[in-house]
């Protein structure tokens, strides 16, 4: 009898101590990671390039990319739209990964013009949309994220933008790193170098949220 109250008191040890062990593995897979939290993103429902309605709701869930661009920019859209095949690259076949383009020269960029350019830049992840609706309706929603857009016959296309990305998370939050100084960048630089390879890090970071 003994001998089997020491064996009990063994194994349940062992168990204990395994237990204690494991569950801190646990709960860090799924804490929060250091970026901060922005705000929710706005929202929205356009028509993708092959003509399906599009909302945030669909992208719940997902951790995904808002970049304003259009298909005719002969300036910052071509080094955009290539730093986001970086992303795509880096995250093809992840059905918890994202992108939303959105055009704001929607009367140009229809579905089939959209889905044209898709296919041309090489676009093959099924997550990513590139979505146009009604002109005053995105140039709106850019308001909202704070992304500027506007039309300007005298610059190079007709439209200027920004060539920032914004990230978004499973929950449908805006979330960024700090700069150096502590505070939030809100956004990424999505022409050069260092704002492309910050926000690869920081998906990767809300995918093990």
């Amino acid at each position: 009898m003994k001998k089997k109250s020491y064996s009990y008191i063994g194994v349940s040890f062992i168990i204990l101590i395994f237990g204690i062990w494991a569950v801190p593995k646990i709960v860090a897979k799924f804490q929060k990671s250091d970026l901060d939290t922005i705000g929710p993103v706005p929202e929205f429902a356009l028509t993708d390039q092959n003509g399906k309605k599009i909302s945030n709701k669909d992208y719940l869930g997902k951790v995904y990319v808002v970049e304003f661009f259009f298909s005719t920019c002969p300036t910052i859209c071509p080094k955009m739209n290539q730093n986001m095949l970086t992303l795509q690259d880096a995250y093809y076949g992840n059905p918890k990964f994202g992108v939303a383009s959105i055009t704001i020269n929607p009367e140009h960029d229809t579905p089939q013009v959209l889905k044209e350019h898709a296919d041309k830049l090489g676009v093959k992840h099924y997550n990513w949309h590139f979505l146009t609706g009604e002109r005053d309706y995105i140039f709106n929603l850019a308001k909202e994220f704070k992304l500027y857009a506007g039309k300007n016959p005298n610059v190079p296309g007709g439209f200027e933008h920004s060539g920032m990305f914004a990230l978004i998370d499973k929950e449908g939050n805006i979330r960024s790193r700090k700069d150096s100084y502590g505070n939030p960048i809100l956004y990424y630089d999505g022409l050069e170098e260092p704002g492309v390879k910050a926000i690869k890090e920081d998906i990767k970071k809300l995918l093990e949220e």
